[in-house]
């Protein structure tokens, strides 16, 4: 199993769709398009900040036991970073010490739950994709998803901002499985064919390292 992790923009989903179809293998996608509570977190975060991250949870986890399943699935975004998103949410003051409370042992719990698929319960390996703040505006810019527009919320300058630079130190602290980082910057692998081969290419060698 292979987990991507990235800022807003990143380009997750689309590696996810390079790299199952490159690898054979299923891939599973975050919940957005049919995510009924993410506009209303966009329009009132305070009051759904804790809801929002409990329908994340519970469809991570359901996708992470479904993708244990079978060699090589590739999965979009992952529980393992689910912490980052909604503790940032509460530094925000949109949650209370009480839901960060029950939202971390729920965590917790639930990674323990994880289910032992050949004595394996956690990814082979993590694909972090690193992006620079400018590319990541531009790329929500340019997805043109309306509640996600600074123009709409100017506030979401501050929080995509603060965002970016905590999956630095997210990206330095994760030791749950091996970990690899590619320059999205770089390597704009959604635009361009060459730099997404490099971008397999590199993940393929780093899985048969590890495998190895």
């Amino acid at each position: 199993m292979i987990v991507l992790a990235g800022t807003i923009g990143a380009g997750k989903s689309s590696l996810t769709a390079m790299l199952s179809h490159h690898l054979g293998s299923v891939a599973f996608y975050e919940s957005v398009e049919d995510n009924e509570v993410l506009p209303l977190f966009y329009a009132e975060p305070q009051k759904y900040a804790f809801l929002l991250q409990i329908y994340f949870l519970n469809k991570r986890f359901d996708s992470i036991k479904r993708a244990l399943s079978h060699p090589d699935n590739v999965l979009d975004r992952s529980i393992y970073e689910d912490s980052l998103l909604f503790h940032l949410n509460a530094d925000l003051g949109r949650a209370t010490k009480t839901e960060v409370k029950v939202y971390d042992e729920l965590l917790a719990n639930m990674l323990e739950e994880l289910p032992d698929v050949s004595q394996k319960k956690h990814p082979d390996l993590l694909v972090h994709i690193r992006i620079s703040f400018d590319t990541m505006l531009e790329r929500i810019a340019k997805r043109g998803r309306p509640y996600e527009q600074i123009a709409h919320d100017p506030s979401l300058y501050d929080y995509y901002q603060e965002l970016n630079k905590r999956y630095d130190q997210w990206y330095d602290a994760y030791d749950a499985s091996p970990k690899m980082q590619i320059d999205g910057d770089a390597l704009d692998f959604v635009e361009d064919t060459q730099a997404a081969q490099t971008v397999l290419k590199t993940i393929e060698q780093t899985l048969k390292q590890i495998r190895a």
